[in-house]
């Protein structure tokens, strides 16, 4: 089980924070570090210092780390042409010596779009069909050949493709709940499916549409990654579970029952459910970014039961 570190910087949190953060996941062994990519806070309070950008400050961790995996969950559609994106993403892997993912998504946040004059179209979906097109199209396609495209949404005629990222197969993530536009483009295109904040018995069920719907685009099953993202709260004992839980305004029952909550034993028992339906790569969502003492004590207690 691949064991992953998740935040969401869009809470109110500078790049040193996320740099913290980082380098913590890679001294603990941890697998990656992936972010969000969102421009606005979630929920009640100001934000404060505001929103950084996902793939410049991915840019700046290839350069100051070594081994993790660096990525995005998930980046949004609507914030970059796809083009660009490849043109983004690739650098970054350069930068970072082939260890970038890239997770993408249709974009869903309508705020964070009208707070910044991000245009925030209705058919998100259908262009995330076509971005994901382009995206791979462009990193696939031989060097000294051009790549076109003729799309409803995006018209690319002679691009070069380049540059190429430093990885053969750059892997790209889609993730979601829907059940059936999602599974397919899942089965098109990803390398990983990633299950959100979902309960075993849901990722089971998405699981298995995304599995027949890579067989239907031809592929095995069984050549994508299943994995699962989920909050984590996890305490040596009751009391600092609780005081966990309030510092990222929670209740312990719901993260129990939600996330990944409770004491070392508890957390590797729910993992241990999510194995069994298929799950090989677990991402922690960690909400309290100055809190490494978690991050020690998940790759200690938890990890070190999973190796």
């Amino acid at each position: 089980m691949d064991l992953r570190i998740f935040t969401e910087p869009q809470q109110g949190a500078t790049y040193d924070t996320l740099l913290s953060v980082a380098k913590a996941t890679e001294e603990l062994g941890f697998d990656a570090f992936f972010r969000s990519d969102h421009y606005l806070r979630m929920g009640g309070g100001d934000g404060l210092p505001g929103p950084t950008d996902a793939w410049i400050t991915l840019a700046g961790l290839a350069r100051e780390t070594s081994r993790i995996r660096l990525g995005t969950l998930m980046t949004a559609g609507t914030f970059r042409l796809p083009g660009v994106l490849a043109i983004q993403v690739a650098q970054v892997d350069q930068m970072s010596g082939g260890r970038v993912e890239l997770g993408l998504g249709a974009g869903w946040f309508e705020e964070e779009h009208t707070a910044y004059g991000i245009p925030f179209p209705k058919e998100k979906f259908a262009r995330l069909e076509e971005q994901l097109a382009i995206v791979t199209g462009l990193w696939s396609t031989d060097t000294g050949k051009t790549f076109d495209h003729d799309g409803t949404y995006y018209q690319l005629s002679g691009s070069p493709a380049l540059p190429k990222p430093a990885q053969a197969k750059l892997p790209v993530l889609i993730g979601g709940h829907g059940a059936k536009r999602t599974p397919r483009l899942a089965g098109r295109y990803a390398d990983e499916f990633n299950m959100p904040f979902a309960s075993v018995e849901d990722s089971e069920r998405q699981f298995g549409r995304v599995r027949e719907a890579a067989e239907s685009a031809g592929r095995a099953a069984g050549d994508l990654v299943y994995s699962n993202a989920l909050v984590a709260c996890v305490g040596k004992d009751d009391a600092e579970v609780a005081r966990r839980a309030a510092v990222i305004g929670r209740d312990v029952a719901e993260l129990k029952a939600n996330g990944l909550a409770g004491s070392p034993a508890e957390v590797v028992d729910k993992i241990g459910r999510y194995a069994e339906i298929g799950s090989r790569r677990i991402y922690f969502q960690i909400l309290d970014l100055d809190d490494l003492d978690q991050l020690e004590l998940i790759a200690h207690e938890v990890g070190g039961q999973l190796s």
